[in-house]
């Protein structure tokens, strides 16, 4: 099977803080099948570390203020354009993730609150017919 999953989730160090959200399913995963590990945010021209962002009235705004929505919508088109060269089975996403989302992201008042909406990524990908799936949601195996 051909999977491709949020780099972060496979250990790569390009969570908005520098750091990753290694996930031992997804390792399992990376073993056994085919992968395509991507992250939307360092496609889209953002620096890791860099500034949290949220989703607030439709946009991709910085913490700082700063509209990064650009950005990440560029980061999305790249996604969007390799699935449809690779055509992957299945998509595994960060959870909450204002890119990567599935199911839910955060509000955009940076305390914590979820909103049940997909990020920008996980939005066109599911758009555009590609199955992805929450990470969290991810059966042990697949």
């Amino acid at each position: 099977m051909k999977i491709m999953i949020s780099a972060c989730l496979a250990g790569i160090n390009c969570k908005y803080n520098g750091g990753n959200n290694r996930n031992e399913k997804v390792l399992q995963l990376m073993k056994d099948n085919e992968v395509i590990t991507v992250c939307p945010e360092q496609m889209g021209g953002l620096p890791t570390p860099r500034v949290p962002s949220e989703i607030k009235d439709g946009l991709v705004t910085a913490r700082d203020g700063r509209i990064v929505d650009a950005e990440f919508r560029a980061g999305a088109e790249k996604c969007l354009e390799i699935a449809r060269r690779e055509k992957p089975d299945l998509i595994v996403l960060q959870s909450r993730s204002p890119s990567c989302g599935v199911k839910q992201r955060y509000d955009g008042t940076f305390s914590g609150r979820l909103v049940d909406e997909p990020g920008v990524t996980a939005r066109l990908l599911m758009e555009n017919g590609f199955k992805c799936v929450d990470v969290e949601d991810l059966p042990e195996r697949t």
